[in-house]
């Protein structure tokens, strides 16, 4: 990998990747279409043939292609997960994300060439625990998690010895990163074991007078007029009525957005950036990476760059957040 600040964008899909490829990505991150990464859903992901010809098409132009092994098997059930790891080096991945212990175990001994990226799913947030997946398996990059502020993020930077990896735009979450409970409760299936957050078999709309409800199992997560999109029934961005008042209970819908921040975050000591959406479109890929890849190298040129209006209309509610980076609170 060069020295140089990587920007890691996601494709959940062969359109996706070549949009990212032609916008500007450096790597992008992908997964098979099944359990073994974290946005198993309909629709989305690459067969075996088609990630083969995907990493061809990143390579021929100097780019690298990550694939995301990183949801947790379950007792009984690591054969796919062997299977989707052997395929992946096969294919030629310049990198396998992993999270689960037993697959970092089973890749550094099957593959001791291979390079190893730690999941954000493990939550990895400390010297201690990075440098162990990096002693015992021969991590070479982390995916940190959200919740750290910039000073952290540069402290843990200076002390590891592996890359960092930050998420630069998209989705939050307020769980531990892959530990949703809340999926978990409501359905009995968690993203961090079976890859999907909101399963789509759980997910159902009613009428209801003059309003449409988005619902998830037996719990209605939004309503909306009729006549306007009624949007997908994510949990930790529903409302709900708790105490007399109806509100964002535990998470407004905004998308994380640190184009600002990247010459902090490269003096931070990062070695990427990554762009959270897989289970986007062409059209979000485009843009974001578009942007994005103009704000790197405006940074690395010394100039400043003012991201354009295409990057707030991506954003989730039209409204973005820093994150935990400016954590004022504390």
């Amino acid at each position: 990998m060069s020295g140089r600040l990587t920007l890691v964008c996601p494709a959940g899909t062969p359109a996706a990747f070549d949009a990212a490829l032609e916008a500007g990505a450096d790597a992008i991150y992908c997964g098979f279409r099944d359990e073994t990464n974290a946005r198993n859903f309909p629709g989305l992901n690459f067969s075996r043939a088609e990630m083969r010809a995907a990493v061809g098409r990143a390579h021929a132009l100097g780019r690298h292609v990550y694939v995301a092994i990183n949801t947790f098997p379950r007792a009984g059930r690591l054969a796919p997960w062997i299977a989707a790891l052997d395929d992946a080096v096969s294919a030629g991945a310049d990198a396998v994300i992993l999270a689960d212990l037993g697959v970092l175990s089973v890749a550094a001994r099957r593959h001791p060439g291979q390079r190893l990226h730690l999941s954000v799913q493990a939550a990895a947030s400390t010297p201690e625990a990075i440098g162990f997946y990096h002693e015992v398996f021969g991590v070479r990059r982390v995916v940190l998690p959200r919740v750290l502020t910039l000073a952290e993020v540069a402290a843990l930077s200076r002390e590891v010895p592996v890359e960092t990896e930050v998420f630069a735009f998209g989705g939050m979450c307020v769980m531990a990163e892959g530990r949703c409970q809340l999926s978990s409760y409501v359905t009995g299936q968690s993203p961090n074991t079976h890859g999907v957050c909101s399963p789509p078999d759980d997910v159902h709309y009613e009428r209801r007078g003059g309003e449409v409800r988005s619902r998830l199992g037996d719990v209605t997560v939004d309503s909306f007029p009729a006549g306007r999109p009624a949007g997908y029934p994510t949990l930790c961005k529903g409302r709900f009525n708790a105490n007399g008042r109806l509100s964002h209970l535990f998470e407004d819908p905004v998308s994380l957005n640190v184009i600002e921040q990247i010459p902090d975050l490269v003096a931070a000591g990062v070695a990427a950036l990554k762009i959270e959406g897989r289970q986007r479109g062409k059209a979000y890929v485009t843009r974001v990476v578009g942007e994005f890849r103009k704000a790197i190298d405006a940074a690395e040129a010394g100039r400043h760059n003012r991201p354009s209006a295409a990057l707030a209309a991506q954003a989730e509610g039209r409204r973005s957040t820093v994150g935990a980076y400016d954590r004022r609170w504390r």
